[in-house]
């Protein structure tokens, strides 16, 4: 393994369990008061951007990593969008 692909992998790792606590808490929680909504915009966006640069380039490390992310980014954003939007009405 090249210094490339370690450097790359200890990426992955980092950005998974990144999201992952936020996605678990949020997800037993509900809690979303701290949680701001373009952060996580942003953060889901750049996810799905290096899910297609990842397919693009045939590298699916890339690729996979971020599909990960951006699920936990996305269900996370819903959490946040529905308690401050339809559960406040």
């Amino acid at each position: 393994m090249d210094w490339s692909s370690i450097v790359g992998t200890a990426a992955a790792v980092c950005m998974i369990l990144g999201y992952l606590p936020q996605a678990i808490t949020t997800i037993r929680t509900r809690d979303t008061d701290g949680i701001a909504i373009p952060t996580f915009l942003m953060m889901g966006l750049g996810s799905l951007f290096f899910v297609i640069q990842g397919i693009l380039l045939s590298n699916w490390p890339l690729a996979i990593t971020n599909i990960i992310t951006f699920v936990c980014s996305a269900i996370v954003f819903g959490i946040k969008m529905y308690n401050d939007y339809f559960k406040k009405r």
